[in-house]
């Protein structure tokens, strides 16, 4: 501690419009340490009140400050015969609006504690939904708009917003923001050079005023040298043994008085305080984008032709502009697993995907694993999707996705399906079949089934590591899944051997067609689970043979093995649903 902590200078650099949180409301103790009129006693203090007013009404509350937008005005309705005054609005002579208060502050006259709400015109203006604590947007990527902090009793000591929404919300009113703060440093120490010998000052300005005071003390918070005087006067004509007493006017007579005086007694001390008051504006933005709708130039550009000619977005926000847009792969999983994100498939290479709460993009594959996607589907998203689709922006290689452009320019749908969308649908088939057959279902149910089966997709198989992370949970989905104790019930594994669960399943086969079939049937099941060990750095030769029996072709892609590798799992296990049918038609 030295004369630059109470002097302040970290604080009165900084200016609240240029912060990425700006706080509405603050009570807040940031330093609190030992008692005070004690050595050792020291504190930190952070309040802050603020209240939107109309830009027409910046002269008339120039003058309004501290004790007047502070922490402690407060937001109480007001009512009488004539005027009413919501909770929200701010007067400062009765029945005249001058503004509203953003943070509301809800007393329960020491019955409860205090509890804070963000002004509801504030959370619908800009779409929020609260969770805890934190106020978050949906719409845009589900980011913490406001949030509000408790001290360790849960009592609430600050509301902030970001800047960007705030300034935004501001704009669309036509109004700004003004805050009041104060700012307190104080501590006792032994000798004014203990604290590196701060001088008392008193600087002000129109904006702010900054005070250094240094008090003798002593021992115990005593000011001065410590004399005190009191003097006391009282009633003689008590009865206090009466029931109900009953006492007339004061006289000479009935009252009593004396005083005296003394010193309290104690080493001396000094305490140090440092103040700070300051009044900031902040003024709305030059558009509202999220709440009025305005229009803002994006500055984003998407690559339109081979030559990498690129196009503003708002040049192809238009219907009437033919043009397709190319992306990476990876854009796909960036998108869906963002909280409120989803992607399905409609075809084997056409699907829908979105970031955020609302209506799929139709997208589709070309023939070289390139994302392939109508220009104004894109140019008409929000400004922070566009964002991120900008970021994975190729310029063009394969051509259009030939089921993309079928459905939107030669209105026909594709007649084919995803392997990832069949796979699932066959799984259930497959346990209906069972509990026909055995009287119990292939899979045993596992509370990760669901997250398992929204993993699976080949957009996760862009590099070798992916390919195997991908297999492994298909298995983790199948394999492990699959109740090889029912299965044995069936068909018993002879004395002395061990059969894992896809052995189980193709020993069970056997009974029905030849066991060389059953083994065919298997296969890329087979080769889906030894991939699984690729992790575990497979040798090369293990790693060929489990990709001929999954039926991938090594020199393909890695998003066109992973496609392969969801078809061929998706396929062995449709054989063994036709296997299966064929044993119920005898």
């Amino acid at each position: 501690m030295n004369k630059l902590w109470f002097e302040m200078a970290d604080i009165r650099k900084r200016r609240l419009k240029d912060a990425v949180w700006i706080p509405l409301r603050c009570s807040l103790n940031l330093v609190k340490e030992g008692t005070y009129g004690y050595l050792g006693y020291k504190e930190e203090f952070y309040g802050l009140g603020s209240v939107a007013f109309p830009v027409d009404k910046r002269n008339e509350i120039s003058e309004l400050s501290w004790t007047d937008i502070g922490i402690g005005h407060s937001q109480r309705v007001w009512a009488n015969k004539e005027h009413y005054k919501p909770a929200d609005i701010y007067q400062y002579h009765d029945g005249i609006d001058l503004g509203i208060d953003l943070v509301l502050v809800q007393e329960f006259d020491g019955s409860e504690p205090d509890e804070w709400h963000l002004n509801q015109d504030l959370v619908f203006a800009l779409h929020l939904l609260r969770e805890g604590d934190d106020w978050i947007c949906p719409s845009h990527n589900y980011e913490v708009v406001a949030r509000l902090q408790r001290d360790e009793g849960k009592l609430p000591v600050l509301l902030e917003v970001k800047n960007e929404f705030l300034r935004d919300y501001l704009c669309a009113r036509n109004m700004f923001l003004k805050t009041c703060m104060y700012r307190n440093r104080d501590a006792v120490v032994e000798k004014v050079e203990d604290a590196g010998s701060p001088n008392e000052t008193q600087v002000s300005n129109n904006s702010e005023r900054y005070e250094c005071r240094v008090i003798p003390i002593i021992e115990g918070g005593h000011s001065g040298d410590g004399a005190y005087a009191v003097f006391q006067i009282g009633r003689t004509d008590v009865d206090f043994d009466e029931d109900v007493p009953q006492l007339g006017p004061e006289t000479d007579s009935n009252t009593s008085a004396r005083s005296w005086k003394g010193h309290h007694e104690g080493r001396p001390l000094v305490h140090i305080s440092g103040e700070l008051w300051r009044d900031e504006e902040i003024e709305p933005a030059l558009q509202s984008t999220r709440v009025r709708g305005d229009d803002v130039p994006t500055g984003i550009q998407y690559i339109t032709d081979a030559s990498g000619t690129c196009t503003p977005s708002e040049a192809l926000d238009n219907e009437d502009i033919r043009q397709w847009l190319w992306f990476q792969p990876q854009v796909i999983l960036t998108l869906a697993n963002r909280r409120g994100g989803h992607f399905r498939w409609y075809t084997q290479e056409t699907g829908g995907v979105r970031c955020s709460p609302g209506s799929l993009t139709h997208f589709g594959l070309n023939g070289v694993g390139v994302v392939t996607v109508y220009a104004y589907d894109i140019a008409k998203l929000p400004l922070w999707q566009q964002r991120i689709w900008s970021g994975y922006n190729i310029p063009p290689e394969g051509g259009v996705s030939k089921e993309l452009l079928s459905a939107q320019m030669g209105g026909v749908a594709a007649n084919t399906t995803a392997p990832e969308q069949a796979l699932f649908e066959i799984l259930e088939e497959l346990d209906r079949l069972f509990i026909k057959v055995i009287g119990t279902p292939l899979f045993r149910a596992h509370s990760a089934t669901d997250d398992l089966c929204k993993s699976i997709s080949r957009f996760r198989a862009l590099d070798l590591s992916g390919l195997l992370s991908l297999s492994k949970d298909l298995m983790r989905l199948i394999a492990e899944r699959i109740d090889s104790a029912a299965l044995q019930k069936v068909v018993p594994p002879p004395k002395g051997e061990k059969w894992g669960s896809l052995k189980s399943l193709e020993k069970y086969l056997g009974t029905i067609i030849s066991p060389e079939n059953a083994r065919l049937v298997v296969g890329p099941l087979v080769g889906a689970y030894d991939l699984r060990g690729g992790d575990a750095h497979l040798p090369g030769a293990s790693l060929a043979e489990a990709y001929e029996l999954a039926r991938i072709d090594p020199k393909k892609s890695r998003l066109e093995q992973g496609f392969t590798l969801i078809a061929s799992v998706a396929s062995a296990l449709l054989q063994v649903c036709r296997v299966m049918k064929m044993h119920l038609e005898g």
